[in-house]
């Protein structure tokens, strides 16, 4: 080994010495093994004395690795905790490709601070996917399904690089594209990737979806191009959705959207969903926004649940409020747009937002705008009142329908 390399391969020992602390570090391996690793990697494996990761990740090294190798227990989330536990020098772990794309490294980092996890990163295998299908990276989308619903893999239009939990991964997310009018969505399954048994197949999503392969390796990543592409940016046209009627009109729903104000990763409670129109917009709006839709109404929850999964968002449909609400995280914002003249519901929805939290209310009866008036006279917050008209023929004319009036409060606890 070059002097280059042993250099390398010992300064994130030296700087744990340093701070009189042990390190993890998290080394990124392909499919190809040793072979595919860049000096820095072997050198640290090679001063391994114990490594950690999957079995299949471990059965790559080669005997230039004398470490005692430990695959990961299951559940695997108490072992990340307690890694540095009893620790005599540095502990190592071997990951697939880049340890932080929606891999251990990020979780190592985020529960052991950057401080005390070093990562040497391979190719992604979001890279070998684009590299094979001619993608650039910047253009491409990255969905894991190791352990979301494989239905957050479903897209309007472009395209992804989906992470397969298994080799039936291909063959859920084909039928759920078939199902949600997407069939003709251009699929390509790429199996051990980098390595020796590298295989590639394309098909329509429809395709693939009637006559599955036996064979799909539990090594795989789809490079998935959604079609046709009906990409909409901003809120979406009332028909969109299916609904009977009970949907917040699209100029409301903007207006409503704008009071809601999401922030990456937060939760929404929907309350009274109708459609769940609220709820999807509110989780197209952002990275990692959620939503909890509670609805009385049967026919009502299977119909948001279908266009949740349409839209391939992360919304979560419940019973009626507020009954249903102790099955639910905490929000960090509720929306109230049915039954807010139920006994009870207004205050259980303050009770259980959070202080800082947002809460919206719309109203369109005399009696829902009278409460409001009272929250808002003991609360604050804003209250305001919309209508809008839309033009309408008239005779051989065209003159102005009114909407219902819709009143709205916004307050922040």
């Amino acid at each position: 080994m070059s002097a280059r390399a042993k250099s390398r391969g010992t300064q994130m020992s030296a700087r744990a010495k340093s701070r009189g602390t042990q390190m993890i570090i998290v080394v990124g391996i392909g499919a190809d093994g040793m072979a595919g690793l860049p000096p820095a990697s072997r050198a640290e494996l090679a001063r391994a004395t114990v490594v950690y990761g999957s079995r299949r990740q471990l059965d790559l090294l080669d005997d230039t690795v004398t470490a005692v190798r430990r695959p990961w227990p299951s559940p695997m989330l108490p072992a990340l905790r307690t890694l540095l536990d009893g620790a005599d020098g540095d502990v190592h772990v071997v990951a697939s490709g880049d340890p932080l794309l929606h891999g251990v490294g990020s979780s190592l980092i985020r529960i052991h601070g950057a401080e005390n996890v070093a990562v040497l990163p391979h190719v992604s295998s979001a890279t070998l996917a684009c590299s094979r299908v001619g993608w650039a990276v910047q253009d491409t989308e990255v969905i894991s399904l190791v352990t979301a619903d494989p239905q957050t893999a479903v897209r309007r239009g472009g395209q992804a690089v989906v992470l397969s939990r298994d080799a039936g991964t291909p063959a859920v997310l084909a039928r759920l594209l078939t199902d949600t009018g997407r069939g003709d969505s251009e699929i390509t399954v790429l199996e051990q990737l980098g390595g020796p048994a590298e295989r590639r197949r394309t098909a329509t999503a429809r395709e693939w979806a009637a006559r599955p392969p036996g064979d799909v390796d539990d090594l795989n990543v789809i490079a998935v191009r959604y079609l046709p592409d009906e990409r909409r940016l901003g809120i979406l046209p009332d028909d969109s959705y299916a609904h009977d009627g009970q949907i917040t009109k699209q100029p409301m729903r903007a207006i409503t959207l704008a009071a809601l104000a999401p922030r990456p990763g937060q939760l929404l409670w929907d309350v009274g969903a109708g459609s769940g129109s609220i709820a999807i917009d509110w989780c197209r709006s952002g990275s990692g926004c959620r939503a909890v839709a509670f609805e009385r109404d049967e026919k009502r929850r299977g119909r948001i649940a279908d266009n949740a999964r349409a839209f391939g968002v992360p919304v979560t449909v419940a019973g009626g409020a507020p009954e249903s609400f102790d099955e639910a995280p905490d929000p960090d914002t509720v929306f109230v747009g049915g039954g807010l003249t139920r006994p009870g519901l207004l205050e259980a929805c303050w009770e259980r937002l959070p202080d800082g939290g947002r809460l919206v209310a719309n109203a369109v009866t005399v009696e829902s705008e009278a409460l409001l008036a009272q929250w808002y006279s003991k609360h604050g917050g804003d209250l305001s009142r919309f209508a809008h008209y839309r033009g309408d023929a008239l005779g051989g004319f065209t003159g102005w329908r009114p909407a219902m009036p819709v009143t709205q409060w916004v307050v922040t606890k």
